[in-house]
């Protein structure tokens, strides 16, 4: 009976310990030096919550520009690849696919170099970002669905160099672009400011 009340005595006081202020003390640390990032790196405009910086999400229309695909339609709650092996017949129907839709809609060469975030669906099927090689091939496109000048398609290329973000510790990674941001941005050229 003794070595019955010292386990549960001993169950409870970790139970406490791991359960209840291990969560408080880390999430308090979080809320503390982290603010944005450990709520999710929200980004608002006129005070309404529009997307996260680090959650892709999709945009499908000729005015934006287009995110890496996702194999679970963004959806955070069941985010993971296609686990599709590069030997799958569907996974080479994808890739054609994405290729042949990538190069149409953005009015390119038959045989232009589409980059590869563009034809395949990232692990998590939540990426926020591509490269700027990508985001620079879609510029023609989004020039004329929304009718800009020459100017304001220089901005945007300016845009497209000044949100692009550089290699972590300079060699981890690539340099890529928040697509999420990027089309802020454009919101903000079309209105001229």
């Amino acid at each position: 009976m003794r070595t019955i009340l010292i386990s549960l005595k001993i169950f409870l006081f970790f139970t406490i310990l791991t359960g209840i202020i291990y969560p408080l003390i880390i999430t308090g640390i979080a809320q503390a030096a982290f603010y944005g990032k450990a709520n999710g790196s929200m980004i608002s405009r006129n005070q309404r919550t529009i997307g996260s910086r680090i959650i892709g999400q999709e945009f499908d229309s000729a005015i934006y520009f287009t995110p890496r695909p996702s194999a679970n339609s963004y959806n955070s709650m069941a985010s993971g690849g296609s686990n599709l092996a590069l030997s799958n017949p569907r996974l080479r129907d994808l890739v054609t696919l994405r290729k042949a839709r990538f190069i149409e809609v953005n009015e390119l060469n038959s045989v232009a170099d589409v980059p590869s975030e563009m034809l395949f669906a990232s692990g998590s099927g939540l990426d926020p970002d591509i490269s700027p090689g990508a985001a620079l091939l879609q510029v023609d496109r989004i020039s004329k669905a929304r009718n800009f000048g020459p100017e304001q398609r220089e901005q945007l290329i300016t845009s497209i160099r000044e949100l692009t973000e550089s290699r972590q510790l300079l060699f981890f990674g690539e340099e890529r672009i928040n697509v999420l941001l990027l089309n802020l941005k454009l919101d903000q050229i079309s209105k001229g400011k």
